[in-house]
Parts: structure tokens; C-alpha cells; sequence
């Protein structure tokens, strides 16, 4: 069975990931999914909300053994191990990459859309 110390600093340790990994500037482990948004699978999301209800009853000992001490291990070491496998660098390759290609992609329509208008008008 966990005490609300530790699910205070395993919560901790998980939100220093999460600002390192999405830069995500959260004081409470739901914001910061909240904020990640789409870009965590949703069971990672639901992971976050059985932390998120263990953690509300952490201080409480006589609450907190209703809590499901393996499901909440099991909740921080599936997160943790996704937020260690996020590359940052990667990351951030993808997303130019995605900004030039749809910049080339826009340009191309636009060119293909400009010979189209001025065949059309029999000035090309």
C-alpha cells in the first residue's frame, strides 16, 4: 500500500517529466494532461485518473485503502515509462517537417490553381 507521501513524489516526478518531455508548466498532474491533450493516448489519460483519485485521498489513511495500491503502480510506471520514451529533438523535426510539407503542399495547389486560371483566360 502506498502512502500519500510517495504518490506525492512519484506525482512530482511525473510532472517533472511532463514540463521536460511536452514543456508543460502544470502544478497538478491533471492540468498538465489536461494541457498535453491529444498528443497522449487516451489510457494514458485514464492512467492519470486513477493518480488523480489516489492522489486526493493520499493524506487520508483510513481512505486510502479503498485504493487500488498495483492499479496506481501500474498507472505511474505506464505514464513514466511513455514520457521517458518521448525524443524531444524528434519531436521537433516532425513538427517542421509537417509545417514545410503542408507549406509545399499550399504552394503546389496554388501554382496548379494559377496555370488552371490563366489557361482558362487564354493568357498562358
Amino acid at each position: 500500500m502506498m502512502t500519500g507521501d510517495e504518490i506525492d513524489a512519484k506525482v512530482a516526478q511525473l510532472l517533472d517529466l511532463a514540463r521536460e518531455k511536452y514543456g508543460v508548466r502544470a502544478k497538478t498532474l491533471e492540468r498538465a494532461m489536461r494541457k498535453i491533450g491529444r498528443r497522449a493516448p487516451k489510457r494514458l489519460h485514464r492512467q492519470a485518473e486513477v493518480i488523480a483519485q489516489a492522489h486526493k485521498v493520499g493524506h487520508h489513511p483510513k481512505l486510502m485503502v479503498q485504493v487500488d495500491g498495483a492499479a496506481v503502480t501500474r498507472a505511474f510506471g505506464e505514464i513514466e515509462a511513455h514520457l521517458a520514451a518521448i525524443d524531444v529533438g524528434r519531436r521537433r523535426v516532425d513538427r517542421i517537417l509537417d509545417v514545410l510539407g503542408s507549406v509545399s503542399f499550399n504552394l503546389i495547389l496554388f501554382t496548379a490553381c494559377l496555370v488552371v486560371f490563366l489557361r482558362w483566360h487564354e493568357v498562358f
